[in-house]
């Protein structure tokens, strides 16, 4: 059985926009396809009339500073964040996490959009960009909007965006400035590049003395049924000094409040406690490090 009779490449929002409408949610959006062309294939998606590619979207497809934000279009792939001048020494934790995404392969087709519409809670590319605190901005209901970026997460794999009615069109977030810093590390099965065993990003500030946590963001997954801040770990670290006693208080917290689910595919829930502590014991220190220097050198983000 075909999975869809028609095919369409528009070149701008308003096109996409008035074919999802023609087609009266008998049509669905596509990128890079890695998911759902899978998921169609083996019929967890059901066949549609038509599918609707926006990957030729300009729009879609920018990658740039603009003021006070950088800004990523919907369709950037993971490999083009990944080499990206200004990610790599801006937002690390983003080019780091993006740069472990599937194969190379899959990071040449596969975009930010998509990682973060499947809205699973160990998305590589999602777990950086709560820590950015990063917006989306969406088509939907018939105005663009500006939302937080976990206001698109509804469930476990379902989010805001209805893909045969909607669009998920760009990224925004805030450069890393002086004495700011990120990291991200994952925990993945041996040459795995499916999604990984649990994953953590981190962003601070220090104060002028270079050892003050003024702000600290975290977020690890999968621990809820949605991507989230680990805020009890957060409110340990905030106005600390950075040092070891520090670390290992933030790490008892996280032991003990955060409570990841067992996968029979990826680990028990009791080895995801033990990786918890492994990573923020990796990622903190690393983003601290960064602040300090203001300097960055890519790491390999899986363990």
């Amino acid at each position: 059985m075909a999975l869809w009779t028609r095919y369409h490449v528009p070149r701008t929002v308003e096109e996409t926009l008035r074919l999802l409408a023609h087609y009266q949610g008998a049509a669905r959006v596509v990128a890079g396809g890695t998911d759902l062309l899978l998921e169609m294939r083996q019929g967890d998606r059901p066949a549609v009339e038509a599918l609707v590619d926006i990957t030729h979207i300009p729009e879609l497809r920018r990658l740039e500073q603009a003021g006070e934000w950088i800004v990523i279009g919907a369709g950037v792939t993971h490999a083009q964040i990944a080499s990206s001048s200004l990610l790599i020494e801006k937002a690390t934790c983003l080019a780091e996490s993006c740069g472990v995404v599937g194969g190379p392969q899959v990071r040449n087709v596969a975009t930010l959009g998509g990682n973060v519409v499947n809205a699973l809670p160990a998305a590589d590319g999602t777990t950086s960009l709560m820590v950015l605190n990063a917006e989306a901005e969406v088509w939907q209901g018939g105005e663009r909007r500006w939302v937080a970026l976990p206001h698109l997460f509804t469930g476990p794999g379902e989010s805001l965006i209805d893909p045969t009615c909607d669009l998920l069109l760009a990224f925004r977030f805030r450069p890393c400035d002086a004495l700011e810093g990120t990291a991200f590390k994952r925990i993945m099965r041996p040459q795995g590049v499916a999604l990984p065993i649990m994953a953590c990003a981190v962003w601070v500030r220090l104060g002028s003395d270079r050892s003050t946590l003024e702000d600290v963001r975290i977020c690890i997954g999968p621990i809820a049924p949605r991507p989230a801040r680990a805020f009890e770990v957060e409110e340990v670290l905030r106005g600390g000094c950075f040092e070891e006693e520090l670390l290992d208080r933030a790490v008892r917290v996280a032991r003990d409040r955060l409570h990841p689910r067992a996968s029979k595919y990826r680990a028990t829930a009791e080895y995801r406690v033990g990786m918890i502590e492994v990573l923020l014991r990796r990622t903190i220190p690393l983003a601290v490090q960064r602040a300090r220097s203001g300097e960055v050198t890519l790491e390999d983000a899986s363990e």
